[in-house]
């Protein structure tokens, strides 16, 4: 059986606390309020799945706390230094920095996905919505150069009222699109160890959304090839509202609620990291069977865990208000019992963190 050292038992520093890597094949929720050490422990456990399995993980960064897992502190043992370096990660950027740009082609949405971009209505927008699937059976790129131009020039009042809906929403000037350059989806299907979506610097707020449905629509249309990856969704209740609001949200939340339900058995594994039960939908939630519990206070929130997941005490559960920074409850297949934790140290660096209060020099 392989293990992953996450930490020692609380209370006895000389007590290592492991998890069965093998039940990452289950659906794990990682909760902790803002300053529990949430997003620092989460990368313990990445770096151990990283380390000691082959399974490849895509993470959603929303706050670009993972790119820097290609980089080791200077505390890292130097086998562990090594084989960090020796694996294949990806980190694609959405704004400025180093690393790759992360692009996706509007063409390789489905057909609702892309009327969602452009909030058409199949029923109520009948005609802008078949010109557009009609369109796109050809094209190459969404790029206004030539197409728009062209669909303002058509004799179809359905093609010109397309260009008028395309331009009025600037979706044209999304950065996110690739233009016929190459996809992250591309990158998705070499599984490499793991690839970081950086989801952070786009200017349209729909865009990081559009972003994650491409990859997620992707995995799911080709779920039949059963290749295994760790879907990792860090601040997941920006993806997965219970209360979706726009087109592309309800889009995204019902993707990942159909990938709850049934990636299971397709090797499409989700791991939700949030700061409260109660923003995440619950049929996502309602699936997930392994617990990493960190420093929760509202009752609210706790009495939604203890009654989500069963397998952990309500005592147990209501204790994580009492947490320090970096202490979690950990439950479900994936421990051989509910285990109380202190975190152990990070491998490599956390690209976020807090930003500290200026105080003044002192005199």
């Amino acid at each position: 059986m392989t293990t992953l050292t996450i930490g020692t038992a609380l209370g006895d520093p000389d007590a290592k606390v492991e998890l069965d890597a093998r039940r990452f094949n289950r659906h794990t929720f990682w909760v902790g309020q803002s300053g529990s050490g949430k997003t620092y422990a989460l990368g313990v456990v990445l770096e151990q799945l990283l380390l000691e399995t082959e399974l490849p993980m895509v993470v959603f960064d929303p706050n670009g706390d993972f790119t820097r897992l290609q980089e080791t502190r200077l505390t890292a043992n130097e086998v562990d230094a090594a084989r960090v370096a020796a694996s294949d990660i990806r980190v694609f950027r959405s704004g400025a920095g180093e690393g790759e740009r992360l692009h996706a082609r509007f063409v390789d949405l489905s057909a609702a996905s892309k009327a969602a971009v452009l909030q058409m209505d199949p029923i109520a927008d009948a005609d802008e919505y078949n010109a557009l699937i009609h369109l796109e059976q050809d094209a190459e790129s969404l790029d206004g150069r030539g197409m728009v131009p062209d669909l303002l020039a058509s004799a179809d009042p359905a093609k010109v009222r397309l260009a008028k809906r395309i331009e009025n929403l600037q979706v044209l000037e999304w950065n996110l699109w690739s233009r016929g350059a190459n996809s992250v989806v591309d990158v998705v299907d070499e599984r490499p160890r793991v690839t970081v979506l950086d989801l952070g610097g786009f200017e349209h707020p729909a865009e990081p959304k559009v972003a994650a449905l491409a990859v997620l629509e992707h995995l799911w249309a080709r779920r039949e090839e059963r290749r295994p990856v760790l879907i990792v969704i860090d601040e997941a209740h920006n993806l997965c509202s219970p209360n979706p609001e726009t087109a592309v949200e309800r889009a995204l939340t019902e993707q990942l609620v159909q990938i709850a339900a049934e990636g299971r058995k397709f090797g499409l594994w989700l791991l939700l990291s949030t700061q409260r039960p109660t923003k995440i939908h619950p049929n996502v939630l309602s699936q997930c069977d392994n617990l990493a519990l960190m420093r929760v206070n509202a009752p609210r929130d706790l009495a939604e865990l203890a009654d989500v997941f069963g397998f952990a005490s309500e005592d147990a559960i209501r204790r994580s208000a009492e947490f320090v920074q970096g202490q979690a409850l950990f439950a479900g297949g994936f421990i051989s019992a509910p285990t109380f934790v202190q975190m152990g140290a990070r491998i490599t660096e956390e690209a976020g963190g807090d930003v500290k209060v200026p105080l003044r020099a002192e005199r």
